[in-house]
């Protein structure tokens, strides 16, 4: 998927003010998955409008194992180009739509899938491992797939001495390497939203908050990590969050998980870290807020825009995914 314009980051992402308009729309996305037997599956980084009428929430991991396992005819993958191609891949029978397909990943961008054949062809007694966040045609040249929950998992299940390509997330990569003391070789990949956080200003805001915990996901600088309470995927997050006894939390990933924090929690505090671009301190994700209200109920109502994946490419990438799902 092409990349975005880095103005468009700070748009304005709040949810539909008209309330008429609103009602109207779920009503017709409401009759309309009843209709058409579809599931809305929705990323935690959607925005708040579309988690609250999603049929299924949940981290990348969450999403994969919800499509395999759904007996809907169409999904609609509220999230990123990725994720409906992996939704694709699992469920060859059903139509997978994703509302807008400019949704796509900087992180994914930034692995093409023919230079990335070229590095893995460059160390062919290597087992490749790619970070879920990548398209269809990288996972056609991966053994096996991750996610930020289950990797660390799935590598220390691996023999210590066997010699691993780690790709795309450089920051994930790295965190992998330190606590698990592997030696992965890393692609040299980012999200633009977690590679910007501001780790003076998280250290800014734990002086105005001594009693917050800091969360931080691994696609975050190392620098970052070090300070963190905790360390996890959105879901791992989320659960620390849920049963940890603080009041007060630093959230240092895109801020659309905040949503179900709060629902979770909402007798405690969560705030969301600024990135470190004084002009640009936006921490949401410009990809995943394309999906609307009103894109949902145009997908639903003229099925498209289909994610499609080439039958080849289809079945070289659902092997390292099944992969995956079995060490999971």
């Amino acid at each position: 998927m092409g990349a975005r314009k880095e103005e468009s980051v700070c748009e304005n992402y709040t949810a539909t003010t008209d309330p008429e308009k609103r009602e109207n729309t779920v009503e017709a996305i409401n009759r309309l998955r009843r209709e058409k037997n579809a599931v809305i599956m929705a990323h935690y980084y959607q925005r708040d409008e579309i988690q609250q009428i999603a049929d299924f929430i949940g981290d990348s991991l969450a999403l994969a194992r919800k499509a395999a396992e759904t007996d809907a005819d169409i999904i609609v993958m509220a999230g990123v180009h990725f994720m409906g191609e992996t939704a694709a891949i699992l469920c060859p029978g059903k139509k997978v739509l994703v509302p807008d397909l400019e949704a796509g990943c900087s992180l994914a961008d930034s692995c093409p899938a023919d230079e990335f054949a070229e590095f893995v062809a460059a160390h062919p007694d290597h087992t490749v491992i790619s970070y879920v966040n990548t398209s269809a045609a990288v996972k056609a040249h991966t053994d096996i797939v991750v996610t930020s929950g289950n990797a660390r998992k799935i590598i220390d299940s691996l023999p210590a001495d066997e010699k691993i390509i780690f790709g795309p997330d450089r920051n994930l990569g790295d965190y992998i390497n330190r606590v698990t003391g592997r030696q992965m070789l890393l692609w040299n990949g980012c999200c633009h939203v977690h590679d910007r956080f501001s780790l003076e200003a998280v250290l800014d805001m734990k002086k105005e908050h001594p009693g917050a915990k800091i969360l931080v996901h691994p696609e975050c600088r190392r620098s970052l990590q070090l300070i963190a309470d905790k360390v996890g995927s959105t879901a791992a997050l989320l659960d620390f969050a849920r049963n940890d006894e603080a009041k007060e939390f630093i959230v240092v990933t895109e801020s659309g998980i905040l949503f179900e924090m709060q629902r979770n929690c909402p007798e405690k505090v969560f705030l969301p870290a600024p990135a470190e671009d004084a002009e640009c301190q936006c921490n949401k994700c410009e990809y995943m807020r394309l999906n609307t209200l009103e894109k949902i109920r145009l997908a639903l109502e003229q099925e498209a825009p289909v994610v499609s994946v080439d039958a080849e490419t289809a079945r070289k990438a659902l092997r390292p995914i099944k992969r995956m799902l079995e060490l999971s």
